[in-house]
Parts: structure tokens; sequence; C-alpha cells
């Protein structure tokens, strides 16, 4: 089970890719994902045991330098991110959908992941850069109170990184709904 998470996005692929092999050379983390992203960046996303994801987004930090657009380290990481962010989430019923939308990827995880901490909610889907001009979203379902306070606890966790683009509520959707998502 995957408990600390540690992000980083990087302006440049090039570094972005010697930051990868750095950040594995300096302590025993496994990748969960090195991509270029839009528009031009490069995304890092690691797992492994606290001290060890800290060790490496430091290292990741000092050497990306000025390349560097953000960090984040999530201990105790909410279980659903991982399948959200491989498009492997089990199907289930939808009932409120609410989404939130930012210009910045490290603060939509952390969005995502205060989200389903604070409220019953269920990952749908989180989407992260690639064909959207570099922002990400995460889209939640769950009854509308539970939606609520969920979005609510995401966009409180991120309302000074100055990356929120927007946040909605859906709390009837139609039914036909699941084919527009997805």
């Amino acid at each position: 089970m995957i408990r600390t998470i540690g992000f980083l996005e990087l302006t440049s692929i090039a570094k972005g890719i010697e930051v990868s092999d750095a950040m594995l050379k300096a302590a025993q983390i496994e990748v969960y994902m090195t991509t270029p992203t839009c528009p031009g960046k490069y995304i890092i996303l690691v797992y492994g045991d606290l001290s060890s994801v800290e060790n490496a987004i430091r290292v990741g930090v000092r050497l990306g330098g000025e390349f560097v657009v953000e960090d984040l380290v999530i201990a105790n990481v909410e279980e659903q991110i991982f399948p959200a962010l491989t498009g492997t989430t089990e199907t289930f019923e939808i009932g409120a959908v609410g989404i939130i939308e930012c210009l910045s990827i490290s603060s939509l995880i952390e969005a995502a992941d205060a989200s389903t901490k604070e409220a019953n909610v269920k990952i749908l889907e989180i989407r992260l850069g690639s064909g959207i001009g570099g922002k990400a979203y995460v889209t939640i379902t769950g009854d509308v109170a539970d939606v609520k306070a969920g979005i609510s606890s995401g966009v409180e966790a991120i309302k000074d990184t100055g990356s929120l683009a927007y946040f909605t509520v859906i709390p009837s959707p139609h039914e036909n709904f699941k084919q527009l998502l997805f």
C-alpha cells in the first residue's frame, strides 16, 4: 500500500529527466510516473517511506532550481488517488458530482487528497496537464452533502496557492452524464 507520495513539476523536459535520475539515486523511492505534460512541462510522481520521499524531493528541488514550478509531499495519501491517476477507478453509481480545476498539478493532487479524506466521496477521475494546457482537475461523486463537503475541503486545502481555476457541484446530474464524462 502506497502511503507517502512526492510530486515535482518542472518547466523543462530535459531538466525533468535529469532530476528524475538524481532523485532515484538519492533515495530508496519508487517512480509512479514521470512524463512530459502541457505546455512543455515535466512531472515526477514518486512514492516510498516518508523520509525517503522527502529526501528525494529535496534533491529534486535543489537540482531543478529555477525550473521547479511546485513540489509536494503527502504522507498518508488517500488510496483513491492512484487508480484515479491511471484511469483505473472502479465503475460505480454516479450521485452528485463535484469538480475542482487547478492551474497547477500539485495543487490538484493536494485538493483531491483533501476532498476524499474529509468526506465520503469517490474519485471518478483525475486529469493531469496533458491535452488541457497544463491544467488539472478532479471529479468526485457521492451524495450531495458529502460532495459539497469534499469540494469545500479540497478548495480550502489549496486556497492560498493561487492555482484554483474553478470548482462546482452538480447536485443532480442528467441520467446520461456518465457518457459525457467517460
